[in-house]
């Protein structure tokens, strides 16, 4: 399918009441549904745990559709949210606007069958010194399978922003590697912005977009944004399966897409060749990239086979950048396939041309009631604008949310697709979303 003009840039009402961003283009059958089907959970309090609560939602057993009846920020308090239990469906487009926001924390799945959706993730350093230990990921699967992760916006992770991890190694076979850590693992439209530079992780520098642990399989990006990452958007691991279809990666500082067996994890094991399918992909530098930064960088000693049509690579002015570099001198080999090492069927691919414009208005939580750092961020995206931080403080810190309670009712929703019948989410805005001062708002009303 092919967005008209009517969804550039931030512009959302009417043009996405009829579906939800992720069902504006074609796409296979997932490999799980959650917990569709199962029993309805309420959340109706904002607190980090206790009754009502999202912990205790998602610490329930048996298939269950966890939906909000509370908007605003749940404060992790430097934690994260372990998912430990299958056959969860995350709903938070049923939320209140402004929806749900995570603060200070994040999402751990370590289990199978999850569906997670309309949630934003905004980690921070929340004051911690540098290299003194915090460093938790916006979001990461642990040993996980079946999963979806769509339409969420993670931001100001310590560690990856959005990953697939693991253990390397479980059993004696690589058919056993494999089984034992992530796989299947479904990543589409969803926000990867701002990880954290120089903060409290304890080896430093540690602005990631997404890892893709070794000996993962079945790992797809589908139309994601990852923006102001230093490296990782991605970083595919030894062994490790990936496919990527029309995602846009915006001002990585050293690397973009990069794959990296490393002789030093790997020892006394065989190098795996890892592979990666990559489709109407489109790469655009900004203030922090490097000069001459590749689309694609192969490093440590591991090959990979790579097929890729259609990716475009060009800095800040529009100059194209090259397709493939290296890090390291190596013997690994790129090995350059003649047809797609994933499937790309039921994909309805659009061409790169169209990807900025499109990501830009259905990627992240809630395209149609967008929170402010999602705002700040596309259009940092938009007008070539922004850089690589080590402290949300840099731009503004944590948002100051206002809560919002409202009930979730049942007759008004689709329960198999979780979409309102009506057409209207909650919150629902028309017209051009922005992110306005006090004074440029007052000119927008009064034209004075």
């Amino acid at each position: 399918m092919k967005f008209s003009s009517t969804l550039i840039g931030l512009v959302t009402g009417a043009a996405l009441s009829l579906a939800t961003p992720a069902a504006l283009s074609a796409h296979p059958a997932d490999p799980t549904n959650g917990g569709e089907g199962g029993r309805i959970v309420r959340v109706t309090t904002l607190a980090k745990d206790g009754p009502g609560s999202l912990a205790e939602a998602l610490a329930g057993k048996g298939p269950r559709i966890i939906v909000f009846e509370v908007g605003g920020a749940i404060d992790l308090q430097r934690s994260s949210l372990r998912i430990d239990q299958p056959y969860v469906t995350i709903a938070g487009q049923t939320a209140p606007s402004p929806g749900i926001t995570l603060l200070r924390g994040g999402i751990d799945v370590a289990t199978h069958d999850v569906k997670i959706s309309h949630l934003r993730v905004l980690t921070g350093v929340d004051g911690q010194a540098k290299r003194s230990g915090w460093e938790a990921d916006a979001f990461s699967t642990i040993a996980a399978h079946d999963v979806v992760i769509e339409n969420n916006t993670f931001m100001w992770a310590i560690d990856e922003n959005m990953s697939a991890s693991g253990p390397r190694f479980t059993g004696d076979t690589v058919a056993d590697w494999r089984a034992g850590t992530s796989h299947d693992i479904v990543f589409r439209l969803n926000i990867a912005a701002e990880g954290l530079a120089d903060a409290s992780h304890p080896k430093g520098e540690h602005s990631k977009g997404s890892l893709v642990h070794d000996n993962t399989t079945g790992i797809v990006f589908d139309r994601n944004i990852w923006a102001h990452n230093v490296e990782r958007s991605p970083l595919v691991k030894g062994g490790a399966q990936v496919l990527m279809v029309n995602n846009f990666i915006y001002d990585p500082m050293h690397r973009a897409v990069h794959y990296n067996l490393m002789d030093l994890e790997w020892a006394g094991h065989e190098p795996v060749t890892g592979q990666i399918t990559a489709v109407g992909n489109v790469m655009r530098g900004g203030n922090s990239t490097d000069p001459e930064l590749p689309f694609l960088m192969l490093g440590g000693v591991g090959d990979l086979a790579y097929y890729g049509r259609d990716n475009v690579a060009v800095d800040r002015h529009g100059t194209k950048l090259p397709d493939f570099g290296r890090y390291g001198d190596t013997a690994a080999r790129l090995i350059t396939a003649e047809r797609p090492l994933a499937s790309l069927e039921g994909y309805d691919i659009m061409p790169s041309s169209d990807v900025e414009t499109t990501l830009l208005a259905t990627a992240g939580a809630r395209p149609w009631d967008r929170g402010d750092e999602e705002v700040r961020i596309l259009f940092y995206i938009a007008e070539g604008r922004g850089h690589v931080i080590d402290s949300e403080e840099e731009v503004g810190g944590y948002p100051q949310i206002a809560p919002s309670r409202a009930p979730f009712v049942e007759k008004n929703w689709d329960l198999k697709t979780l979409t309102p019948k009506a057409g209207l989410y909650p919150g629902q805005k028309a017209g051009a979303q922005e992110h306005l001062s006090p004074r440029d708002r007052e000119m927008r009303q009064t034209g004075k």
